[in-house]
């Protein structure tokens, strides 16, 4: 790491021990975390880290962002989820797509944590196949109207900023793929609604919801980019999350080791510390090996993303195997604690709970691979 790499990973993990940790389980049976550690979030720069400094963000590299994400998911893997959903994909696509008055509108408030982005693609019946979505936007005199429903949003409710995206062409001349647009989207609009919050397994504290639009008026300064272009916009988007992914995994994975090593060291059995058990050694080394590799693949891709080269294979490979990574490693975890392991008392249980959405959230595995065997061949 360089030597401002190590400050900012210094800055993350002393707020991630400091501020989420302690929390992190009442968070998880609230199903909620306080809105003021957002605020706490932005102050310290860490919601406009990939946000140029002339629209208020630090200009950071990838991969120093991810230093960030990994030791915040350490501390609480919600609220690392709505940190990287923030700056990976709304921010993101309206830095990459927005007109300059947009820039400076949107970004601004985003980077200093004063507005929560959301992303908002799937529907209820259009997961995987995002493309098939119903939701719909009608041009009118000065803007669009949208109607229709959108499933599983990250910071729908309490976030401040939603970018959606919806069908922008007519029933009777469909165009799949090239027939969708994005719209930025404040969530005081009137017309937007937000629907059921989910009651999850894990990352229960991050606000997972449905939201809906009903005859919502977005004026033309609100479409981002090209009408015909929003899914195209998404995918590119979904790139940047899928490394911020990876990088959240790696910090569940990671905090699993640690309370593991931890507790080999202190459990005796046998009149000896478990840590001392061929077995025992046997889990641990597997379980460090995969997180140093999960995290090198997921550095390899941070380095493709900043070098401008062509990054949707790595950050594939990289939240695939860091994802899977995070699942093994806490089931090992779970497995080392014994039947501790297996009670809400014990911290590896609530990790074990984090990691399994890793595998389903941006893109399932089964995603992962087919994109990893179509980039192959390119």
């Amino acid at each position: 790491m360089t030597e401002e790499q190590q400050q900012i990973r210094d800055l993350a993990r002393e707020f991630a021990e400091g501020e989420l940790r302690p929390h992190a389980d009442q968070w998880d049976r609230d199903a909620a975390f306080p809105r003021e550690v957002i605020g706490k979030l932005g102050e310290l720069g860490f919601l406009g880290m990939l946000i140029p400094e002339q629209y208020d963000g630090l200009g950071l590299d990838t991969a120093t962002y991810l230093v960030a994400m990994e030791e915040i998911a350490r501390g609480d893997a919600s609220v690392a989820v709505a940190m990287s959903v923030h700056n990976s994909l709304p921010t993101q696509m309206i830095l990459a797509h927005g007109t300059e008055e947009q820039k400076e509108r949107w970004l601004r408030p985003m980077a200093r944590g004063e507005w929560l982005g959301a992303f908002s693609l799937s529907e209820p019946d259009a997961g995987s196949d995002a493309a098939s979505m119903a939701a719909h936007a009608r041009k009118t005199d000065g803007g669009w109207v949208l109607n229709g429903a959108k499933a599983w949003v990250t910071n729908g409710g309490v976030g401040d900023v939603v970018v959606t995206m919806v069908r922008t062409d007519t029933p009777d001349a469909r165009r799949g793929a090239k027939g969708i647009g994005a719209f930025i989207v404040p969530t005081t609009t009137e017309g937007y609604s937000v629907g059921k919050k989910e009651d999850k397994m894990g990352q229960r504290a991050s606000e997972t919801v449905g939201i809906s639009f009903h005859e919502m008026f977005v004026p033309d300064d609100q479409l981002l980019g090209d009408p015909s272009q929003g899914f195209i916009y998404a995918l590119q988007g979904l790139d940047n999350g899928r490394l911020g992914i990876a990088a959240l995994s790696v910090g569940i994975a990671q905090a699993a080791l640690e309370h593991s090593l931890r507790y080999a060291d202190e459990r005796k059995q046998f009149g000896n510390a478990i840590r001392g058990f061929q077995g025992m050694q046997f889990k641990l080394a597997n379980m460090a090996t995969r997180i140093e590799a999960a995290r090198a693949l997921l550095f390899r891709a941070a380095a493709a993303k900043d070098a401008g080269e062509p990054v949707s294979r790595l950050s594939s490979m990289a939240k695939l195997f860091a994802s899977e990574t995070a699942m093994y490693v806490t089931t090992e975890a779970v497995q080392v604690f014994g039947g501790y392991g297996y009670v809400k008392e014990y911290p590896v249980e609530k990790l074990f709970r984090d990691a399994k959405v890793t595998e389903i959230y941006e893109g399932t595995s089964e995603i992962q691979r087919t994109v990893i065997a179509r980039e192959l061949y390119r």
